[in-house]
């Protein structure tokens, strides 16, 4: 399967153990198509209440807009960002979103509206654990949630036969 920009999907290879895509452009029009791609994978590959799965792909989105706003603003091109999704036992998703640029501290007094600025707040409530990292490399941001369960891939499979993809 490829995804944005015929990038390689490579899930089909390895089922609900991981996503990725990488190098994606740092664009606001790719948060909202890797934030499909991103709920469609969650949804196949894991059973999830609807308030649990919205939260997870709120937590991811909110990682990615960042990026997309915030990592490149001096730079007179977008730079890239990064997501990779894995799944390990016992029941954790772990959600990495980096990106290359550089970490703009938020100065409150220039702040011109008073309802941005919560998303790492924002983050961190949707999310068992949120850690931000920040180095002159770029920024990471890792999301994790315990006690998710994945379902067995011979069901992925076979649901994926029967009635085709879901609707979010």
């Amino acid at each position: 399967m490829t995804g944005i920009d015929g990038r390689v999907d490579v899930t089909d290879a390895v089922g609900a153990g991981c996503f990725r895509r990488i190098g994606i452009p740092a664009t606001l029009t790719h948060v909202a198509q890797l934030r499909f791609e991103f709920s469609d994978w969650l949804c196949r590959n894991f059973a999830l209440a609807p308030q649990k799965a919205s939260d997870i792909v709120l937590a991811v989105h909110e990682a990615l807009a960042n990026a997309a706003e915030f990592a490149y603003i001096t730079n007179a091109q977008h730079g890239v960002m990064h997501l990779r999704a894995d799944y390990n036992q016992p029941e954790t998703l772990t959600v990495t979103i980096a990106d290359e640029g550089r970490w703009r501290i938020r100065d409150p007094a220039t702040e011109q509206d008073p309802t941005r600025g919560r998303g790492i707040s924002l983050m961190r409530a949707l999310a068992d654990r949120a850690v931000v990292e920040s180095a002159p490399s770029g920024t990471q941001v890792r999301l994790q949630w315990n006690h998710i369960r994945a379902i067995p891939q011979t069901e992925v499979d076979a649901w994926q036969t029967s009635d085709g993809p879901r609707t979010h």
